[in-house]
């Protein structure tokens, strides 16, 4: 018996879509923009945050690998 043939069978759950980039703007409300905004800014800032830790630790390999 698979388990697509089970009733019983607990489906996968979904993440909810969060950031949707590319979506349909024209049903949102000033105020649902304005909070996008706000939560795309701040994931900007947590990809800039994750870059420059990257970049350090890559310099920093390449240091002791210089010498």
């Amino acid at each position: 018996m698979a388990l697509d043939d089970d009733p019983f069978a607990v489906p996968p759950l979904r993440k909810a879509a969060g950031l949707e980039v590319g979506g349909d703007l024209s049903t949102l409300s000033e105020t649902e923009i304005e909070e996008r905004i706000g939560r795309l800014e701040a994931e900007i800032g947590r990809l800039r945050q994750t870059l420059a830790t990257k970049r350090a630790s890559r310099e920093a390999a390449e240091n002791v690998f210089k010498r």
